[in-house]
């Protein structure tokens, strides 16, 4: 049975005698109240850290781009057209259509290589992404806690990105790539932990997506830049998007505080107690603290690096959750990152294209800000997962049909996987507790970051036939959808802050069953 250690009482009145121990969220939003102004900003200020990891990611969609290119004049037809083959052409018979340091296949003479070669950047990208989810998974949830990681994830980020200006060629940049990967592996996680932790239960959800507008605005943010700098440096382009963020560092630094949650969950109490009185005294809360009587369970087992996953798989439930959330997450991870990958085996303009699939973010965020204290979870990340996999396989039958039909129900599929992405990451942030939240948030990520690196694979497989990228993205994300059946609903629940208590709340529920049925 977990020890049970005093630290703080009910802010706004006397301990009463004999009464129950409040549960940790009670205690803290009767300290601090479950929604402030200052609350707020700092959830605002937390949840940008979401348009830089957008930027990121996608930046690779203009910087790694193949360009335009044209015959030159006084070239013959018969030797060089539109529709000639670039890479057998007499190289005095075309010319890029801007300048070669636009991007790094004209300026590195690229455009005859290997496909693995062009594509090695993304890849290295993705697999940093994989790496520094696994390494760096637990550091939120054990020594370093959110505040700090989510400063380190996005310095590293930053830093990488300003060293890959300076790349010299290819490999150095795919390595520089793989760092910054690494680095921007957790900078969504800590982000949305730490913004829902810091306010009452009642406004998670809400919190939770405001990070999801973030990196809607992020990825919205790139056509704009690049459009700005069409003629400049992709060099350029990679500072543009590195120098904010360390100014943004800098505020998180002065500005927000750590995750009461956290410290009390570790043990730091002290630092816990000065952060609430903070906290309020910011939201000009005219209450009176005492921190003595009430009971918060502390933890039974001790919690080093890698303990929370190793906790987590040896909980039949926690395992069998973290499963489902991980295959649910591949499944959409392989659409979202997939889709404006494929854009190119498509009859659209592609950055008409890109652009529209940034919008289509916005109206999944819209729905699930508005409608996220009235939609149950489970069932409507079923709903998002079957809708995309159904419009991405019409994707390929209206193709040959219409291609404005095409790309509707190609948004169409993309829109529900936005919306699946986010409800998929507020089901797990409820799913499980503090204690291990920030380490199950991030294995979810990585199955999301793991579809994705398949997604260029069969991108470039479907050039020829669309149904080995769009029809393979609806089978995967309809079948990995099914294990969510056997998960609960969350919505409206209270989140815990330890295995045992989450496994006490388990017991109840079912001996609750047990004595209905009987």
């Amino acid at each position: 049975m977990a020890d049970s250690t005093p630290l703080l009482s009910h802010c706004d009145k006397p301990a009463e005698p004999k009464r129950p121990p409040r549960s940790l969220d009670e205690t803290i939003e009767g300290c601090i109240g479950d929604f402030g102004w200052w609350q707020f900003l700092q959830a605002i200020l937390v949840s940008l850290a979401w348009v830089f990891d957008a930027q990121q990611t996608f930046i690779s969609v203009f910087t790694d781009a193949e360009p335009s290119w044209h015959c030159t004049q006084g070239g013959d037809e018969s030797v060089c057209n539109a529709l000639s083959n670039i890479c057998e052409l007499p190289k005095n018979s075309w010319s890029w259509d801007w300048p070669s340091h636009t991007s790094i296949i004209a300026e590195w003479g690229l455009e005859c290589a290997p496909s693995f070669i062009t594509g090695l950047p993304a890849s290295a990208f993705f697999m940093g992404c994989l790496a520094g989810g696994l390494a760096l998974a637990t550091l939120a949830d054990s020594t370093l806690g959110r505040k700090n990681m989510l400063l380190f994830s996005c310095l590293m980020m930053s830093f990488s990105s300003i060293f890959t200006v300076f790349s010299p060629n290819i490999w150095i940049y795919s390595v520089l790539r793989f760092i910054n990967g690494f680095g921007r592996a957790t900078v969504g996680t800590c982000a949305l932990v730490l913004s829902t932790e810091l306010v009452g239960k009642r406004w998670r959800g809400q919190v939770g997506v405001v990070g999801f507008f973030c990196f809607t605005l992020g990825f919205l943010s790139l056509p704009v830049m690049a459009y700005v700098n069409r003629g400049s440096s992709w060099r350029t382009l990679y500072l543009w998007i590195s120098v904010p963020t360390i100014l943004y560092c800098l505020l998180v630094h002065f500005l927000v505080h750590e995750s009461p949650r956290w410290l009390f969950v570790r043990g730091r109490k002290e630092e816990a107690v000065l952060t609430l009185k903070s906290m309020a005294q910011a939201n000009q809360s005219p209450i009176t603290m005492s921190f003595s009587n009430v009971l918060i369970e502390q933890e039974s087992w001790n919690v080093d690096i890698y303990s929370t996953i190793k906790i987590l798989l040896n909980k039949r439930w926690a395992a069998k959750r973290l499963a489902a959330v991980m295959v649910g997450g591949f499944g959409i991870g392989m659409v979202y990152y997939g889709m404006p990958l494929g854009l190119g085996n498509l009859s659209v303009n592609l950055y008409l294209g890109v652009t529209l699939n940034a919008l289509s973010e916005l109206p999944a965020s819209l729905i699930t800000f508005f409608l996220i204290g009235k939609m149950k979870r489970k069932d409507s990340l079923l709903g998002f997962t079957i809708l995309s996999g159904v419009c991405s396989v019409l994707c390929v039958v209206v193709g040959k049909v219409s291609p404005s039909l095409q790309i509707a129900m190609e948004l169409i599929s993309f829109f529900s996987a936005c919306s699946a992405f986010n409800m998929s990451l507020i089901y797990t942030l409820e799913l499980f507790p503090t204690c291990v939240r920030n380490s199950a948030i991030s294995m979810v990520r990585q199955a999301l970051v793991f579809g994705g690196v398949f997604s260029p694979l069969l991108v470039a497989a479907g050039r020829t036939n669309n149904f080995i990228s769009f029809g393979v993205f609806g089978l995967v994300i309809g079948i990995c959808g099914l294990p969510l059946v056997g998960l609960p609903e969350t919505r409206g629940g209270t989140i815990c802050d330890t295995m045992d208590e989450e496994e006490h709340k388990q017991n109840e529920k079912a001996a609750a069953a047990i004595a209905t049925l009987a």
